[in-house]
């Protein structure tokens, strides 16, 4: 903690601890003490409804149900499929949270769950059905302590946070609501203590090369899209990349080819960059560009196509938002710990919003089927909601 933070820290902790001592807030604490299995239910309920990427539809009209359940007003579905709900007060909103309903897994896996000795385990359970459980909790938790936030407060479902739905879903919800909000916050499933004020901003590439192809005995020596795409792989992982700020890039996917002996006529691959800053990423880009280019040709055309963007940003750690959120976390015996991020958040600090993640509980094994989360920590994970609400509605 640097010596701003220290010294703005007891402020913000007095904040969190005013507002944890009101009656109301006070009792959504203690109706949210209670509830482990209400929340973990949620949690099941909604793992088990398949929402791939751009599949979101019957989460998001089980979502929308449940807000309206909760007494949300203005509960709608919009154009690119987010749900919203509000809990209205007087003047500019104070926060809108968000939780991605998007998944990575596909409409025919299995999305069954199953409980063990404090464990839940199914595609999905964290990422992010237990997020979007938790956002749903925090309205039961203030509804059932009788906690009403002075100013408005947005609750968000957001669709496209995963994969190539390259933050569709936040982009949509801050193009709405940005003018109009203080700050944005990104709910996620797991990682309960971590604090991310700093977005990992990504680019994915897709490199298709074409060629004429042949028999592999016969035509030896044409063009094959293969050998062109190994030639560019090859380019790509002689790049260097700075360590700081952290810059990454991955080729995650080769395919092509129809068998061992034919000279292929077409081989694509897939390149994942990502950096914490966004010149280092642009820059990269660039350089990843020239490389494909300077690689390519040899009798095969090659096209390369952005699949993926992701924006990079950070908001100052002595921001309020982020000394509110940490003073929550040590209010509830839980040291914060500050990591970046790629979520939901990304969108509105590359804007200049002030946004954070915070995750509701633990757990591990994200993007397997074998995924799993601790319902015990989504007690606290709620209450950190709650308390982040009033603070910042009230603060």
């Amino acid at each position: 903690m640097t010596g701003m933070q220290q010294s703005r820290a007891p402020a913000a902790s007095g904040l969190v601890d005013r507002i944890a001592a009101v009656p109301a807030v006070a009792r959504a604490l203690s109706w949210a003490e209670h509830q482990e299995h209400a929340f973990a239910d949620e949690t099941a309920h909604i793992a088990a409804i398949p929402a791939p990427n751009f599949g979101e539809q019957e989460r998001a009209a089980y979502t929308a149900a449940r807000f309206r359940d909760l007494g949300l007003s203005a509960v709608e579905i919009d154009q690119a499929g987010n749900v919203y709900g509000l809990i209205p007060g007087a003047g500019r909103a104070a926060v809108a949270f968000l939780a991605h309903m998007d998944t990575v897994f596909a409409a025919d896996v299995s999305h069954h769950v199953t409980r063990k000795q404090g464990r839940m385990f199914g595609p999905g359970v964290g990422d992010n059905a237990a997020g979007l459980a938790g956002m749903i909790g925090a309205v039961a938790a203030l509804n059932a302590g009788g906690a009403a936030p002075s100013r408005p407060v947005w609750f968000v479902a957001t669709v496209g946070e995963e994969g190539l739905g390259n933050l569709r879903g936040a982009s949509a919800a801050a193009d709405r609501l940005g003018g109009d909000v203080d700050a944005m916050i990104a709910v996620e499933g797991s990682f309960f203590g971590r604090l991310s004020h700093t977005g990992v901003g990504s680019r994915r590439l897709e490199v298709t090369c074409r060629a004429p192809g042949g028999h592999s005995w016969h035509d030896f020596g044409k063009p094959s899209a293969v050998h062109v795409i190994a030639r560019i792989a090859s380019a790509i992982t002689d790049l260097s990349v700075p360590t700081e700020p952290r810059t990454t890039y991955n080729i995650g996917r080769i395919d092509g080819g129809i068998g061992v002996n034919v000279i292929a006529e077409e081989a694509r691959l897939l390149l994942d960059m990502r950096s914490i800053s966004a010149p280092a990423l642009d820059d990269l880009t660039a350089r990843a560009r020239a490389a494909i280019s300077d690689a390519a040709g040899h009798g095969a055309a090659c096209e390369v196509r952005e699949v993926g963007f992701r924006p990079a940003g950070a908001l100052d750690p002595e921001h309020n938002l982020a000394m509110v959120c940490a003073a929550v976390l040590r209010r509830l015996h839980v040291m914060p710990q500050y990591a970046p991020a790629s979520t939901d958040a990304n969108v509105p600090l590359s804007r200049g919003i002030p946004a954070v993640t915070l995750g509701v509980t633990r757990g591990g094994g994200a993007h397997t089927r074998a995924e799993w989360i601790e319902t015990a920590p989504l007690v606290r994970g709620v209450q950190q909601l709650v308390l982040v609400t009033m603070a910042l509605a009230h603060g």
